[in-house]
C-alpha cells in the first residue's frame, strides 16, 4: 500500500468497499500499493470489475455525491439555538398554536448548539400528559448530545412556571449533570409567547436524590411568584428575521449572551 495513506484508514476504506461492491480485499490491495486508492470510485474500469461490481460502485458514488449535497445544504441552513431567545422563538414557533393539549418537547445539541434532534416526549389533554425521564435519558445517549433543551406548552395561556415544571426541570438537570450532559433551558410556551427559565430565575441546581418516575404535566398549580414574563412587540423585527420565526420578542432587552459549554 502507498506509504502516503493512513495505513488503518486506508485498510477500512478498502474492507468497506469489499463489503459493499464484492470486488476482493486482496484484489484492492494489490491496485492501491502501486496506485491512487481513489481510482478506485473515481475510475473503477481501472481495477476491471465485473457488471454486477461496476454498477454497485456507481449506486455508490452516486449515494456519496447525494450525502455530500445534503450536508451542504444542511450547514448552509443550520439553526443553532445558542441563546435563550433562538430557543424560545424555535419552540414558540412548534407549540404556540396548540391549546387543546399539552405537549412536552426537547431538543438535543451538539458541542455547537446544533440541533441533533428534537423529539416529542409527552402529548395528553390537559392535566393527563406525563415526562418520562428514563426516555429522555436513553433518547440523549442514542444520539450523543453534549446538551439538551427542554419546552412545553401551557394550553391554558399562563407562562409562569408550575411546581410540576420546576420539579420536571431539576429533576432532568439531576439526571444529566453525572453525564456531563448540560440542560439549558426550559421553555414554557403559551399563546406565541414563551418564558425562559434560565433566563427569568436561572435553572435549578442538581440534586442528588434522583428519581426517573413519571412526573405529570400540570399548569394548574403554577407558582405564584411576582415575576414579568417574556415578551416583546413583533414590531421589533426586521422582515426578514420573520421568515423562520413569526414570533414575538423580549420587549426593551438587551440580546441574551450566548450559552457557553
Amino acid at each position: 500500500m502507498k506509504k502516503n495513506y493512513d495505513e488503518a484508514h486506508a485498510s477500512n476504506f478498502i474492507k468497506g468497499i469489499t463489503r459493499l461492491t464484492g470486488i476482493a480485499e486482496s484484489k484492492l490491495k494489490k491496485y492501491a500499493a502501486e496506485n491512487n486508492l481513489f481510482n478506485v470510485l473515481e475510475h473503477p474500469k481501472t481495477i476491471d470489475p465485473n457488471k454486477q461490481q461496476l454498477e454497485k460502485i456507481h449506486v455508490l458514488n452516486e449515494f456519496i455525491s447525494a450525502y455530500r449535497l445534503l450536508k451542504l445544504q444542511e450547514n448552509e441552513n443550520k439553526l443553532v439555538l445558542d441563546s435563550s431567545k433562538v430557543a424560545g422563538e424555535y419552540f414558540a414557533s412548534l407549540l404556540g398554536g396548540i391549546k387543546d393539549r399539552e405537549k412536552f418537547m426537547v431538543a438535543f445539541l451538539d458541542t455547537g448548539n446544533n440541533i441533533i434532534e428534537t423529539r416529542i416526549f409527552s402529548e395528553g389533554s390537559i392535566g393527563e400528559a406525563a415526562v418520562y425521564p428514563r426516555m429522555i435519558l436513553k433518547a440523549a445517549l442514542d444520539c450523543d448530545c453534549t446538551s439538551i433543551l427542554l419546552a412545553h406548552n401551557h394550553p391554558g395561556g399562563s407562562r409562569i412556571p408550575s411546581i410540576q415544571d420546576r420539579d420536571i426541570t431539576k429533576r432532568l438537570i439531576s439526571i444529566f449533570a453525572p453525564l456531563q450532559i448540560s440542560v439549558l433551558d426550559h421553555i414554557i410556551v403559551a399563546n406565541s409567547q414563551y418564558h425562559s427559565m434560565a433566563e427569568m430565575e436561572g435553572m435549578p441546581q442538581p440534586s442528588r436524590d434522583v428519581s426517573y418516575d413519571a412526573i405529570p404535566l400540570d399548569n394548574n398549580k403554577a407558582l405564584g411568584e411576582d415575576k414579568a414574563d417574556f415578551h416583546a412587540d413583533i414590531s421589533d423585527f426586521d422582515e426578514s428575521d420573520l421568515d423562520e420565526f413569526n414570533l414575538i420578542e423580549p420587549d426593551d432587552k438587551e440580546d441574551e449572551d450566548e450559552w457557553e459549554l
